[in-house]
């Protein structure tokens, strides 16, 4: 079955000691290390947002091409999500957390010295490949790496550090803008942020493979090796070996095929879960630059202050889911939060017409519940695939989502240009489908993955040993 809980299934004794063991140092260090690079994840896709009002005077935009920007950067997160998803589950996670970085830490120190539009369009994209592959690689590792009582707080905290990323890109915005010219400060931005995603890279290099993926691929000395350093609490662990071409996960076909045919409520939970957040969070975040700013006349250096106060509140948002998941369960927390954002952003169409301040604060609280909603949903659908096919699940989910990204922005600019309060109602919409979806998911008899191990809830077999 592919809804229900489906009945416990034998483990094996690698599976069962990573899903048993208690927490140690280990797993202190990988939530921080996924984090640090989710928290640079947050800095590029919240960086665009924060330099958009410098970009538009350097290169005389109007809203159109402003959402083009933005438009590129969620074309390169599906393509990145959706491709380098299916490649995690085929090479490993630790190849492609590795690189996602790389390439997003290069390809954004590059757009620090783009000559022109073009130029930046195509380093946005590049940019957003990168970032896109961190979606399913970290949320596939940090499911199969923690104890299954802890999964949904851990993959929350590793999630939260979003919200420290935001915080710290409207911060840096705010000083190098205000400091500077606004044509040097936003190449001054760019820079920043790809040397310090490059030293993310740098200081993730010891994080291990999966062991559950080693195991799904012949390799059990590997992942039982990993295993016992992982219960002493060792830090600095072996570096696998490149996968032979023999010993590769055997595909019975398109990985998104097989979901599809062995899995489709849970492929089309993650993937509508993933379009509400994401029409509704990308969305939120074009209504500053593309209909706050032109409607209010700000200064570009003070955009970045809705953002750093946006992102105080996303921080809030972010601790509260990561404490509810494993507390209240997946269904609660997410349709809460979804429910909650739905009614906060009306409350804020409402409030249009009241100033600056106002919006301000309301955007702080939106972005809490926003927060929260997205960091609760990733978890919860990230665990519904089986090992072998995770990444390929998430990353399928997290393409649809994009296409959602990629059409806010436009649709908020173009509604926005005549009704600020219609946009947000768009916005709400999105977030109600979230919501419903949800509850439906209860209605169908769908499985609550609270505290069961990630073998018992989707058992994996698609995966052959040569």
């Amino acid at each position: 079955m592919n809804i229900s809980t489906p009945s416990a299934s034998q483990q094996s004794p690698i599976v069962e000691r990573l899903s048993t063991m208690p927490w140690n140092r280990f797993h202190t260090v990988i939530v921080l290390l996924f984090g640090m690079g989710w928290a640079m994840d947050a800095f590029e896709v919240t960086l665009i947002g924060n330099v958009l009002g410098a970009l538009k005077e350097r290169f005389n935009l109007g809203s159109d091409a402003m959402s083009l920007i933005l438009g590129a950067w969620f074309a390169g997160l599906m393509l990145g999500a959706s491709g380098f998803g299916y490649l995690a589950d085929r090479y490993g996670r630790r190849r492609i957390f590795l690189a996602s970085l790389v390439l997003y830490g290069i390809t954004t120190l590059a757009a620090a010295f783009a000559p022109n539009l073009t130029a930046l369009l195509l380093l946005r994209l590049l940019a957003g490949i990168g970032v896109g592959a961190e979606y399913s690689a970290i949320n596939a590792a940090i499911a199969e790496l923690v104890p299954s009582r802890s999964r949904g707080r851990a993959a929350a905290l590793v999630l939260n550090f979003w919200p420290i990323g935001s915080l710290f890109a409207a911060l840096l915005s705010w000083l190098v803008l205000s400091a500077m010219p606004a044509d040097i400060g936003w190449r001054v931005v760019f820079g920043f942020g790809g040397l310090i995603a490059l030293s993310s890279a740098w200081f993730r290099r010891h994080l291990p493979e999966s062991p559950r993926w080693l195991e799904a691929v012949g390799r059990d000395t590997e992942a039982r090796a990993i295993v016992s350093g992982i219960e002493a609490g060792i830090t600095k662990l072996p570096v696998p070996e490149p996968t032979p071409v023999h010993r590769r996960v055997q595909r019975e076909g398109v990985a998104v095929m097989l979901l599809l045919r062995r899995y489709p409520a849970r492929l089309l939970l993650g993937a509508l879960l993933d379009f509400a957040e994401a029409s509704g969070y990308y969305g939120l975040f074009a209504f500053l630059p593309l209909v706050v700013l032109p409607a209010l006349h700000l200064a570009p250096a003070q955009l970045p202050v809705f953002y750093l106060v946006g992102s105080v509140g996303a921080l809030f948002g972010g601790v509260a889911a990561s404490v509810l998941l494993d507390r209240w369960g997946r269904y609660a927390t997410v349709t809460m939060f979804y429910l909650f954002t739905a009614l906060g952003t009306v409350a804020l169409a409402f409030a249009t017409d009241l100033g600056a301040s106002v919006l301000m604060l309301g955007f702080a609280l939106v972005n809490l519940l926003a927060t929260g909603s997205w960091i609760a949903a990733y978890p919860t659908f990230s665990e519904l695939f089986p090992t072998s096919l995770r990444a390929s699940g998430i990353g399928a989910s997290v393409a649809v989502g994009r296409i959602g990204a990629m059409i806010s922005p436009f649709l908020v600019g173009t509604i926005g240009a005549h009704s600020m309060p219609a946009a947000l109602l768009l916005l709400a919409g999105f977030w109600l489908l979230g919501a419903a979806t949800m509850q439906v998911w209860r209605w169908m008899g769908g499985i609550e993955a609270n505290g069961l191990s990630l073998e018992r809830i989707a058992p994996d077999e698609v995966t052959s040993r040569a």
